[in-house]
């Protein structure tokens, strides 16, 4: 039923435009200054205390975020959130102690839970359920676009003209995003706050998914963190390159995986996700060779491209009307407590292990979700 009517239901509406603008400002926000940060720390254990800080206040906000927007609505709670994203950031070109890198990574990861979950939940509501997949790739590929940008060009910009104008030019990117929130629907008082969350967490239809998604996410927390920090010693292209390829595969393949899984549905493109990410970061421990650098950040962004669409088609699949907050707040918490985990793990092994165990290591990792994956399909 879903080929027959998708095509004649229209998909790009003002809204949706809209919600795309504040995407990409809430993208630029956090991917700009992403891996600038922990090189302002100027040490493994100051750069996985700053993505650590950002991560952890993003996944406790992200738990209480259905609840604000339960009482403030879609605009004013997108609005808060990009404020509190962008605005500290200026501080960072002024004052970069270890204990105000901590202080703005807290306010902005709190910043950009808000973002996400009361975004996320906006977003879904803007979709046409049959064309779902389909949206939900056109959504990642504008962030997937933003973000393949941002990342690379904050690492690039901060060697050629330092960190303050990386910082600056962060914070007025996202403000300006806050010129498209008036024109979004009001929203936001769906039953989906504080209860919605705690059935959502006892739902392994939900759960299962969110897990499995969060196994491939440990792998961007270390690779943001400590990629550039592992290529030090080799050309200074090197490491811009790679955090551009791995974005942009997975961008691609987010909207490959959203068009296969409109037609053949999302579950079966668990199993190839999962596989392509453990092998690319795998491929990562070769860290005296570009090519190999190169290789692991492009199957890695792959993997992770097709995880991010399915696990979040399937979640949204499986809740009724009024359930988008709730999905969006689990799945955001999985991403961002599978990055925080990635990147505080490798803060505490690296110094010992090396950065190529510490790769191998994290490629190991996410092969416990292997049974997560067959358990969903036997329950599907």
């Amino acid at each position: 039923m879903a080929l027959d009517t998708a095509p004649r239901t229209r998909l790009l509406t003002r809204p949706l435009l809209l919600r795309l603008a504040s995407i990409a400002g809430s993208a630029i926000g956090f991917y700009l200054p992403l891996s600038v940060v922990p090189m302002l720390a100027h040490s493994s254990r100051g750069a996985g205390l700053a993505t650590v800080a950002l991560l952890v206040a993003t996944v406790a906000v992200e738990l209480v975020t259905p609840q604000l927007v339960a009482r403030l609505g879609y605009r004013w709670s997108l609005a808060l959130g990009l404020f509190l994203l962008g605005a500290p950031t200026v501080v960072l070109a002024f004052d970069a102690s270890p204990w105000s890198i901590i202080a703005v990574s807290l306010v902005r990861g709190a910043g950009f839970a808000v973002c996400t979950v009361a975004g996320g939940a906006l977003t879904a509501t803007l979709i046409p359920a049959g064309r779902r997949g389909e949206g939900l790739a056109l959504i990642g590929l504008v962030s997937g676009v933003t973000s393949l940008l941002a990342l690379p060009l904050g690492v690039w910009a901060a060697g050629r003209w330092g960190f303050g104008p990386v910082f600056v030019a962060t914070a007025a990117c996202t403000l300006l995003a806050l010129l498209s929130v008036p024109g979004l629907p009001r929203g936001g008082s769906s039953p989906g706050g504080h209860h919605g969350m705690l059935a959502g967490l006892r739902s392994p239809a939900l759960t299962r998914p969110a897990l499995i998604f969060a196994a491939s996410t440990t792998a961007v927390g270390v690779i943001v963190t400590y990629l550039p920090l592992a290529a030090a010693d080799l050309p200074a292209w090197v490491a811009p390159a790679a955090l551009l390829l791995q974005p942009a595969a997975a961008t691609a393949a987010r909207w490959f995986a959203g068009r296969v899984g409109d037609r053949r549905g999302p579950g079966g493109l668990l199993l190839p996700g999962l596989l392509l990410a453990a092998t690319g970061t795998a491929a990562l421990a070769l860290t005296a060779s570009p090519a190999a650098l190169l290789t692991g950040s492009l199957l890695l962004g792959a993997g992770f491209g097709v995880l991010q669409n399915a696990t979040l088609t399937l979640m949204f699949n499986r809740v009724p009307a009024g359930g988008e907050n709730t999905v969006s707040a689990i799945w955001n918490t999985a991403y961002d407590l599978g990055m925080a985990a990635g990147a505080l793990a490798a803060g505490l092994i690296v110094g010992t292990a090396g950065y190529p165990a510490t790769f191998l290591l994290t490629a190991a990792l996410m092969l416990p979700a292997l049974p997560l994956i067959r358990r969903d399909r036997r329950a599907a």
